[in-house]
C-alpha cells in the first residue's frame, strides 16, 4: 500500500475541504433555504467563488469555516424554538381553541440583534463605514406603502420613518452635510461623520408602485438587521453631542408629519436648557441611567413637555429652527464645517406647497437656513416680512412680495454644491433653469468641464477674491502638447491645434519684443523690416516642426517604452490606453451633443418660453 494512501471519502483535501455548495450547507446545518438566507444575512456570510468548482458552475459555493460560524449561532436554536411554537399556534387555530391561540401569541418567544451589531462592527467607526446600504434601505422603506400581502407592516414603515428623521436631524444639528444631487432614481446625499464618508439616496416623494418581481423577503430580512444597526449608530451620535436617546417628539407636529422639524424643536429646546442648567448639580441619577440604556422609558415631565411644545410662541422663528449651538461643540468644527454652517445664514426661506418639503426642510437647515412652509405646525407664515426667498416650483406666481425672492427649488442644491450663493437670474420663475450638475464627478478627471462648472468656477474665485488664469492659455501656451499626447490625455487632433495655438502665441510674442527693440532703436517700419520678420517665424515654425511630426515623435516614443516592458506590464499599458481612449471617445460624444444643442437651441428657447414650461425637475448635464 502507497504511504500516503487515504481510502476515499475519508478526508477531503484541497478546496473539496475549504469549500461547500448551498445544498451541501442546508443539509449539514439541518435548516430549511429561507432561514439559511436569513442566516447569511444576519451574520454576514456570502458567498465564494473559488478558482476549481469540484461540483459544477452551477453551483452557489461557501467557505466551510463560514458554515461552522454559523453551526453554533444561538439565533438558529431561536427560529427552531419560534418554529415549533408557530405549530402550536396553528394547531391551536385549527381546533378552534382561540384562548389558547392568543394565550400563546402573547408569550411568543422574540429575540434581539443587539449581539450580532457588536459582532460584526467592534469599532465604531466600522459601522459608519457600512452605513451606506443602511441608509438607502431604511429610507426606501419609510416612503413605501404598508402591504399586508409583502408582510410590509405599518410598524415598519413608522420605525424607519422615525430612524431616517433621527438620522437627518442629527447631520441639520451638526452640519455635516457635504453634497447633495437630485437625478431620476432619488436625491443622493453625502454626510461626512468623524472623518467617514456615507453616501444614501432617498426616492421622490411620489407614489411608490410595488412589483412582482422583487423578493420582498430578503429584503426585510436585511431591513430587520439595517433598523437595529441604524439605531445603535444614532444612539451613540445623539450621546456624542450629549443629546438624550431615543428624543420626545410633540405629537401634534408628528400627526402633522413635521417630524424633522420636531427634531429640531427638541434639539433647541434640549440645547437650551443645557445651557441653563449647566451650573445646576443633578439630585439624583435616574436621567443619567435613561441615556444610558437604549430602552429606557422617559419621564412623565418630559413627554408632558414634548405635548406643550406647540402652544410656544411662533414669534421665535430663529429659535425654533435655528439650533442652539452649545459651548463645548463651537471649537470642535473644523474649517469646512463651520463654511456649511454659515453658507445660508441670516436667511430665511419659505416653502410653496408644491415644493417637496422634507428635503428642502433637511437641506437648509443643515446649511444655517431657517425654513417655514405652507401649512399647520409652521414656524412663520408666508405674510411674514423678514423672509428673504420663496421656493417656488410652478410657472407663474400670482401674488409676489417686493421684500423676497422667487427661486426654483434647484437653486438651493446648486448653492450647496457650490458653497457659495449663486446668482438667482437664472433660476427665477418661470425661467429654464442651468443644467444641475453632479457634484460626485471630477469634471478634470472626466476630461470634459461644462460651461456652467466654468462659471461656478469663477464665481467661486470671485467670492474668495482668488485669480484664475486665463482661458485658453494656462493648458494649451504653458505646457507641451508632445507630453500630453504622449500621456494620453488629449487626442492627436487636440494636440495639433494645441501646438498650433502655441507656435501662434511664440510668434506674436516675438514679433511684439523686436517692435519694442526696433522702437527702442528708433528704427522706422519698412517692408525690408516685415520680411525679415517674416522670415524668422518661418525658422521658427521649422524648429518647432509640423503637427505629422509631432504625431510621429509621440508614437515613436510610445512604441520606445513598450520595447523594455515585459508581457505583463505591457498588457497593462495597452488596457490603460484602451480605457483612455474609450474616455476620449465620451467626451467627444459630449462634444458634438454640445454643438448640436447650441445649433438647435435658439429655435426652441422661444417656443419654450410661450409654454412657460417649468424644467426645474428635469436633470441634464450639458
Amino acid at each position: 500500500m502507497p504511504k500516503h494512501y487515504r481510502p476515499p471519502g475519508k478526508k477531503k483535501e484541497g478546496n473539496a475541504a475549504k469549500y461547500m455548495t448551498r445544498s451541501q450547507a442546508v443539509k449539514h446545518l439541518q435548516v430549511s433555504l429561507p432561514l439559511f438566507r436569513r442566516l447569511c444575512i444576519l451574520k454576514g456570510v456570502f458567498p465564494r467563488d473559488p478558482k476549481k468548482k469540484l461540483k459544477g458552475t452551477h453551483q452557489t459555493y461557501y467557505h466551510t469555516k463560514d458554515i461552522l460560524f454559523l453551526k453554533h449561532e444561538p439565533l438558529v436554536e431561536k427560529f427552531r424554538e419560534i418554529r415549533a411554537y408557530d405549530k402550536k399556534v396553528k394547531k391551536a387555530i385549527s381546533k378552534k381553541n382561540k384562548e389558547r391561540a392568543e394565550r400563546l401569541l402573547a408569550h411568543k418567544p422574540n429575540y434581539k440583534l443587539d449581539r450580532l451589531i457588536r459582532e460584526r462592527y467592534p469599532r465604531f467607526v466600522d459601522a459608519l463605514g457600512d452605513l451606506d446600504d443602511c441608509l438607502s434601505m431604511v429610507h426606501l422603506f419609510a416612503a413605501l406603502p404598508a402591504v399586508e400581502r409583502e408582510k410590509i407592516r405599518v410598524k415598519h414603515i413608522h420605525n424607519c420613518r422615525r430612524l431616517s428623521h433621527e438620522w437627518q436631524a442629527y447631520i441639520s444639528r451638526t452640519h455635516k452635510l457635504r453634497k447633495t444631487f437630485i437625478s431620476v432614481k432619488g436625491i443622493y446625499y453625502q454626510a461626512e461623520v468623524e472623518g467617514q464618508k456615507i453616501t444614501w439616496i432617498t426616492p421622490h416623494v411620489l407614489q411608490q408602485v410595488l412589483t412582482d418581481d422583487i423578493d420582498f423577503g430578503v429584503m426585510l430580512t436585511y431591513l430587520e438587521f439595517y433598523e437595529t444597526l441604524l439605531a445603535f449608530v444614532n444612539f451613540r451620535l445623539y450621546h456624542s453631542i450629549n443629546m438624550k436617546y431615543p428624543p420626545i417628539l410633540d405629537p401634534f407636529l408628528e400627526a402633522l408629519a413635521a417630524d424633522l422639524y420636531a427634531l429640531s424643536r427638541w434639539f433647541a429646546t434640549k440645547s437650551g436648557a443645557a445651557l441653563l442648567g449647566s451650573q445646576a448639580v443633578s439630585s439624583s441619577g435616574s436621567e443619567q441611567h435613561d441615556s444610558e440604556t437604549l430602552d429606557g422609558q422617559p419621564d412623565e415631565s418630559e413627554i408632558r413637555l414634548a405635548q406643550l411644545q406647540h402652544q410656544l410662541p411662533s414669534s421665535e422663528p430663529g429659535a425654533l429652527m435655528h439650533l442652539v449651538e452649545d459651548a463645548e461643540g463651537l471649537d470642535d468644527d473644523d474649517e469646512e464645517t463651520k463654511e456649511c454652517k454659515s453658507l445660508f445664514k441670516n436667511m430665511k426661506f419659505f416653502l410653496s406647497r408644491e415644493v417637496g418639503r422634507e428635503s428642502l426642510l433637511f437641506v437648509i437647515s443643515a446649511f444655517g437656513g431657517t425654513v417655514s412652509w405652507d401649512g399647520d405646525g409652521a414656524p412663520f407664515k408666508e405674510t411674514d416680512q423678514s423672509i428673504t426667498h420663496q421656493i417656488v416650483d410652478r410657472p407663474t406666481q400670482v401674488h409676489k412680495f417686493l421684500s423676497r425672492e422667487y427661486v426654483q427649488p434647484q437653486w438651493v442644491y446648486d448653492c450647496v454644491n457650490a458653497r457659495i450663493i449663486l446668482p438667482i437670474d437664472d433660476y427665477l420663475v418661470g425661467r429654464i433653469p442651468p443644467p444641475h450638475l453632479s457634484p460626485f464627478v471630477n469634471n478634470e478627471e472626466e476630461g470634459y468641464i461644462p460651461d456652467y462648472a466654468e462659471k461656478i468656477k469663477q464665481l467661486q474665485a470671485a467670492a474668495r477674491k482668488h485669480i484664475l488664469p486665463m482661458p485658453g492659455v494656462a493648458n494649451d501656451y504653458r505646457d507641451d502638447p508632445q507630453n500630453l499626447l504622449v500621456e494620453g490625455i488629449i487626442s492627436r487632433t487636440e494636440a495639433s491645434e494645441a501646438a498650433d495655438r502655441k507656435q501662434k502665441m511664440l510668434n506674436l510674442e516675438k514679433q511684439y519684443h523686436e517692435e519694442l527693440k526696433m522702437e527702442l532703436q528708433g528704427v522706422q517700419y519698412t517692408p525690408s523690416t516685415t520680411a525679415i520678420r517674416q522670415s524668422s517665424i518661418e525658422d521658427t515654425e521649422a524648429r518647432v516642426g509640423s503637427p505629422s511630426e509631432l504625431d510621429q515623435t509621440a508614437e515613436d516614443t510610445g512604441n520606445m517604452a513598450k520595447l523594455v516592458m515585459s508581457r505583463r506590464e505591457r498588457g497593462l499599458y495597452e488596457a490603460m490606453q484602451i480605457s483612455k481612449k474609450r474616455k476620449q471617445a465620451g467626451v467627444s460624444l459630449l462634444k458634438s451633443r454640445k454643438r448640436r444643442l447650441e445649433e438647435i437651441w435658439p429655435s426652441k428657447l422661444p417656443r419654450c418660453r410661450e409654454a412657460n414650461l417649468s424644467t426645474s425637475t428635469v436633470i441634464f448635464v450639458i
